[in-house]
């Protein structure tokens, strides 16, 4: 490890929390203010489609509402993404002339799209076509984060309002957050980001695909393409697919280390954001600063265990004594060591999936870490919504356990944790291992699991288990020693990340109608503060027990006897 690395990371921290307040800030005024930013210019626009769509933006919905027209519209978007994979040979803007997209692979990747995880099976730049990449996928990147970020303010909602004589069972609209979302946040954001990321030399076009001849006399194929549309969404929707294979490793998506740099905050700015509104809707900003700080804490311990095992290098040549700079397999010379660990931490921090180096390439340690990342539960930042749900689900439990120690009824916010709220945070938590062992544990034991593996041993079975891990948690990003494209893979993989999405969802929706209706009771001497250092190491210390409890045994089989063996010179 070398001092300008940690320059590296410390600058891209910085930049992180310099933008937590002011964006967190807008964030309350678009889905909380009594006005929005600039109504004379988006407000004319969110009212037609409301209209467009026989929305009633003053018209609130319960949480089985909200529910309802979540899974209804996600629905709808899956089955139009799938049809326009299935009919992309007779659709415009495919110059290359690409087939229809076959019905497993188009389901996987209809799926994944639909719940922001981006997983891919295939190559971009040599399956789909412009407009598939366009009005299917990027369309999904728009709509799935928005969708996050309206479950994440439900459930801030359900902590944070006030019941009246009456009662208080709405938690918004989910119509209303969806189009606010997209529309105040998203598109202008992204608008700036396509042309800072055209200016630095990512592609926008709608060109046919380049034949070329090297120096050699080769001849190459340079893809051609509308990147860096696609690209400012992937990112700062926490998406993580990629119009080419290669992702944020291909020069054409990421060419330069500010590229690289911007493309790591625009990952955890809108979910390091959240935590500021979620303060703001609390009335106690230190309730969300708590929130940023657990994160943090948690951040800073995964880069730190990241860089420390790449800049080691590989233990089976140092156990045979061949000198090495560090790791540098699989990685981008551009970019090198520093960058590339933070980038794989921040990329599986968050539910993005994004990725500048192959993660199948680090060190059996080095690799560990994005998949605890994800293993957590994707609640270190997360992705755009689904970090902020996933962490107050983690207070609930972590309040609860304090109310244990105190000896007194559980309370946040002022309102009391219940057993109800209690069986469905437990719900939340054991749905998640459930789909990822559940399903590695069919994949290692039939011929259509093992027949993709490319390695053998624990390493084999890291990438097995990294796999329906990333597909459950939502992010996408890949091992890349695994052949996906199979008939088993993509239905078992679309099956993850439905499920890993909506039955997750519902919880989490359940405990906001639970909440929201509650009388606050006001604080007293026995109340355990959540607005401190203790509350924030507290909240530590239950996401790593329950992602230890979870998942320890998996990874003990995995990179850590990866680990012992390769420093005995045996590799896989």
């Amino acid at each position: 490890m070398t001092l300008l690395g940690w320059l590296q990371i410390f600058l891209f921290f910085a930049l992180v929390l310099a933008v937590t307040r002011p964006l967190g800030a807008y964030l309350f005024r678009v889905f909380e203010g009594d006005t929005q930013p600039l109504p004379r210019v988006f407000g004319p626009v969110e009212r037609g489609l409301l209209r467009l769509c026989g929305v009633d933006p003053k018209r609130e919905q319960t949480w089985r509402q909200y529910a309802m027209a979540l899974l209804a519209f996600s629905l709808f978007g899956l089955l139009l993404t799938y049809a326009l994979l299935r009919l992309q040979h007779v659709l415009p803007l495919n110059p290359q002339g690409f087939p229809a997209v076959g019905p497993e692979l188009a389901f996987n990747t209809a799926a994944s799209f639909t719940t922001n995880t981006n997983w891919q099976s295939y190559a971009g730049e040599s399956t789909l076509s412009y407009l598939s990449q366009m009005a299917g996928l990027t369309w999904q990147n728009f709509v799935s984060a928005a969708a996050g970020m309206g479950v994440a303010l439900a459930l801030a909602r359900g902590f944070t309002r006030r019941p009246g004589p009456e009662g208080h069972k709405t938690l918004g609209n989910f119509y209303v957050d969806l189009v606010r979302g997209v529309l105040y946040v998203l598109l202008p954001l992204c608008v700036v980001y396509a042309l800072f990321l055209v200016s630095q030399g990512v592609l926008q076009n709608f060109a046919p695909y380049r034949e070329l001849v090297t120096l050699e006399g080769a001849k190459q194929t340079l893809a051609m393409g509308p990147v860096a549309s696609q690209e400012a969404i992937k990112m700062l929707g926490t998406n993580g697919g990629g119009f080419f294979n290669a992702n944020s490793a291909h020069p054409f998506e990421n060419p330069t280390p500010l590229t690289n740099l911007v493309q790591m905050l625009s990952i955890f700015a809108i979910p390091s954001a959240l935590t500021y509104t979620y303060g703001k809707m609390a009335g106690d900003t230190k309730q969300g600063w708590v929130l940023f700080a657990a994160m943090s804490v948690l951040f800073f311990a995964g880069v730190t265990a990241a860089y420390a095992a790449e800049a080691q290098g590989n233990a089976a040549l140092a156990q045979a004594q061949v000198a090495q700079a560090g790791n540098l397999e699989g990685k981008e010379v551009r970019f090198g060591i520093p960058a590339s660990a933070l980038f794989a931490t921040v990329t599986t921090d968050a539910s993005c999936g994004a990725v500048n180096a192959m993660h199948d390439s680090f060190t059996p340690l080095g690799g560990l870490v994005p998949l605890v990342n994800m293993q957590l539960g994707e609640v270190i930042f997360g992705g755009v919504g689904a970090g902020l749900y996933g962490i107050l689900v983690m207070v609930v439990l972590a309040v609860f356990i304090a109310g244990l120690m105190v000896g007194r009824t559980p309370e946040y916010l002022g309102k009391k944790i219940e057993a109800r709220e209690m069986k469905l945070a437990m719900l939340y938590v054991l749905i998640f291992p459930l789909v990822i062992l559940g399903l590695s544990a069919v994949a290692s034991v039939i011929p259509q699991g093992l027949s993709s593996l490319n390695n053998a041993g624990p390493h084999g079975l890291s990438e097995l288990l990294y796999t329906y891990t990333s597909g459950t948690a939502n992010n996408g990003s890949a091992f890349a020693g695994l052949n996906a494209n199979t008939p088993f893979w993509n239905i078992t993989l679309g099956v993850a990340m439905l499920m890993g999405r909506f039955l997750m969802i519902i919880p989490v929706l359940a405990i906001a109608g639970s909440m929201v209706g509650k009388r606050v009771v006001p604080a007293g001497p026995g109340t355990f503060p959540t607005h401190g250092t203790l509350f924030t190491g507290l909240l530590v210390g239950v996401v790593l027990i329950v992602g230890a409890l979870t998942f320890f045994p998996a990874l003990s089989l995995g990179p850590i006897v990866e680990h012992f063996l390769a420093g005995a010179g045996k590799v896989y």
